[in-house]
């Protein structure tokens, strides 16, 4: 893996500090560990930490603010196919946390003597190691909250900015040793206005995010001026659109909810058990369009390319090329199941960094290539109605539109969809945007997400609304 050099710059020497000394505390509990490990133990042990500030916003004033440490450790015991695993909170100070771990030994010792035999545990295997820091230009935490609101003009702004660095880690008995930090930010937001109607008053919303490792102010201000133009059509009345079939506009961040349910249905396991949306793709009776390429890439550096065992997974891995399933997530687990060469997927089998590759497109040419029919900027509640079939059904969110012409006429209420990805994906995928955004994971529940999906504009000739 690459690893880009920490930054010496004096706004960044506190920060790099701190960062060592976080390194030094999880390399201290890794060797405390190794060095107590009894044949045939064998161990991996993984860590979860942040420093980040975080700023939730309501009606674009500060609703709370404040700066986090966090940071977990998160062991699992091998002895004899029998397997048990211990988490618990990762100090920075390496007396405090070697203690923790030693305590942690002992219990997991236990426990694992009581189990019974698993004949699929995966025994740590391998010696790469790895080493990757990225630093980025983030907002002064003293000056973060009016870079965010100066650009915002008596809206009502709502939303949540986290900013800091963020590490990932893991090692194990065999040898291995991985270390990822990047500086990240996220602005999430949305911008509501109230509009009167014959039914009363009833509130309409903007969804935007801004997220990298660079802030740029000129490009966040530009961002949140279109999300205010956007917010002005969103004032009109509402055109009805009644269910039936239409040509179809769905912006990145609608695709990225496509995406990350693409994302969970790769998996080795989920095809071999039956599971997955793709059996007809992965049996070769349904194709996508040759248009249609998803590939997993770790080359951006927004999410380390190692999994929780320690594992390598290969840069760039392409799953669905031209419209062609030709490769599965393969866990180690898997291939001690099924036979087959594992590639570096964690246990989920889920892709960590999902990117669908953009087409010819060109933005300004989006509206009159759609000509008469529906832009959507966000979907959500997708599910699958019939799994096996391969069809998601959802709902329109915030800045929808009708289109006629190539022109944006009126905002729509909320639609609900239910439609093959065989088909808007296959032979109804018109044109791919020759352009691609980043949509962030903006989760918070436990601790800051990492990563996101890298996803195009997708233009459908049918797009089938029930509701």
């Amino acid at each position: 893996m690459a690893s880009t050099t920490v930054s010496d710059r004096p706004e960044y020497i506190s920060a790099t500090a701190q960062l060592a000394q976080l390194e030094a505390s999880f390399n201290q509990v890794v060797d405390a560990l190794l060095n107590q490990l009894q044949a045939p133990e064998q161990i991996t042990i993984s860590l979860q930490c942040e420093r980040s500030q975080f700023t939730r916003f309501n009606r674009a004033r500060v609703r709370q603010t404040g700066l986090v440490d966090d940071g977990t450790l998160s062991v699992n015991l091998i002895c004899d196919h029998r397997e048990a695993y211990a988490e618990f909170v990762f100090t920075g100070e390496s007396a405090i946390d070697v203690a923790i771990a030693l305590q942690n030994l002992d219990y997991l010792r236990q426990e694992v003597a009581q189990l019974p035999e698993n004949p699929y545990t995966v025994a740590p295997s391998g010696e790469a190691s790895s080493r990757a820091v990225y630093v980025g230009n983030l907002l002064e935490p003293a000056t973060a909250i009016e870079a965010i609101l100066a650009p915002i003009q008596q809206i009502d702004y709502v939303g949540l900015y986290s900013a800091g660095v963020v590490i990932r880690a893991s090692a194990n008995s065999s040898g291995q040793r991985h270390w990822f930090a990047t500086d990240s930010f996220i602005v999430d937001y949305s911008m509501f206005a109230s509009v009167s109607s014959s039914s009363g008053q009833s509130d309409r919303a903007i969804k935007g995010s801004y997220a990298g490792r660079d802030w740029q102010q000129s490009q966040y201000v530009a961002q949140v001026t279109q999300s205010q133009q956007q917010l002005q059509v969103l004032q009109r009345p509402a055109h009805q659109v009644d269910r039936g079939t239409y040509r179809t506009y769905l912006a990145p961040a609608a695709m990225a909810e496509i995406a990350y349910f693409l994302a969970w249905v790769v998996g080795e396991a989920g095809l071999q058990q039956g599971s997955s949306a793709l059996i007809k793709l992965w049996q070769k009776e349904q194709r996508l369009s040759p248009l249609f390429t998803l590939q997993e890439n770790f080359a951006n550096g927004m999410v380390p390319q190692f999994n929780s065992l320690g594992e390598i997974a290969p840069e760039q891995l392409p799953i669905i090329a031209n419209g062609k399933l030709v490769n599965t997530l393969v866990s180690a687990r898997s291939a001690a199941e099924y036979g087959k060469p594992a590639n570096g997927a964690d246990r989920g089998e889920g892709m960590r960094s999902p990117e669908i590759l953009p087409g010819n497109l060109p933005r300004e040419q989006i509206l009159a290539a759609l000509d008469t029919g529906l832009y959507l900027s966000n979907l959500h509640y997708l599910n699958w109605s019939d799994r096996p079939g391969g069809r998601i059904t959802g709902m329109t969110r915030y800045a929808c539109f009708w289109v006629e012409g190539g022109e944006i006429i009126a905002p729509i209420e909320n639609l609900r969809f239910d439609h093959s990805i065989y088909s808007f994906l296959g032979e109804n995928l018109a044109a791919l945007t020759n352009f691609s955004e980043f949509q962030p994971d903006t989760g918070t529940y436990y601790s800051r997400s990492l990563g996101g999906v890298l996803t195009p504009g997708l233009l459908a000739k049918e797009f089938t609304f029930t509701l």
